[in-house]
């Protein structure tokens, strides 16, 4: 058996996750599905760095497959990307060692979000970017943003269907930077992230942009390890996996 690392892009707007599940469309199903056929019928497993939740983006989500036989890798990838649907991309795929995991060797990710805060929503970006309009405390939201960095128990940025005991995590950086007029992108960098952790970080940041609470409200959050503290939790849409780079200084995307 010859082991595979492939990053992969998708719009997540059509799938239900990542990961396989009972119903609804699937990242791995349709990875699964065009890797079985390339293996002439034989059943390919694929795992994957993490699971985005529905709706959720992603430009470097890494996933890693055995297969039978070595393959010349760029063949491989043309293949694996021109059978997958127009919503999947495989930017590109290499060989490894056969201890490598997609998921369990030590790795940090980055995160995304977009927001969109111009008066009216803009079509072109209803996909990828969550309309907020009235963001009047750019500089206050910059300063919560900050509080997020280091080593902390995140309980009170974690959705109740967190399954994991062990809720210290590790985040490396935190920027809020307006990239255009009307366009506001928050990066959120780490060794990994709780269940719609991001998603809880960005509703609380978002809070804090519009006036009605002040930066501190942040390490409020984190000491009182309670959900109820923070924010409202932002639409899955404005996220997108940016990259996943593992810690033997591989760069993944």
């Amino acid at each position: 058996m010859r082991r595979y690392k492939a990053i992969i892009a998708y719009d997540g707007t059509d799938f239900s996750g990542f990961q396989i599940q009972d119903n609804g469309r699937t990242v791995q199903e349709e990875l699964e599905r065009v890797l079985t056929r390339l293996s002439s019928g034989q059943v390919i497993k694929i795992n994957g760095s993490g699971r985005t939740d529905s709706g959720v983006h992603a430009l470097g989500q890494v996933v890693h497959f055995d297969l039978a036989s070595a393959r010349d890798t760029e063949k491989l990838r043309f293949a694996f990307d021109t059978q997958t649907p127009d919503d999947i991309n495989v930017l590109a795929v290499e060989a490894v060692e056969d201890t490598f995991h997609s998921r369990f060797n030590p790795h940090n990710k980055t995160y995304q979000y977009q927001l969109t805060t111009s008066r009216a929503p803009n079509p072109l970006t209803r996909r990828t970017s969550f309309h907020v309009p009235k963001l009047i405390a750019l500089d206050e939201m910059i300063a919560a943003a900050d509080l997020l960095v280091g080593t902390h128990d995140f309980t009170g940025f974690t959705a109740s269907g967190a399954t994991v005991e062990d809720k210290v995590r590790t985040i490396t950086d935190v920027t809020v930077i307006k990239t255009s007029e009307d366009e506001l992108s928050l990066s959120f960098s780490g060794n990994g992230f709780l269940y719609k952790q991001v998603r809880n970080m960005v509703g609380t940041l978002i809070k804090v942009g519009l006036g009605k609470w002040p930066a501190s409200r942040i390490s409020d959050i984190i000491a009182a390890e309670n959900r109820d503290l923070a924010g409202p939790t932002a639409p899955a849409h404005g996220l997108c996996l940016m990259e996943v780079n593992y810690r033997d200084d591989t760069k993944t995307s």
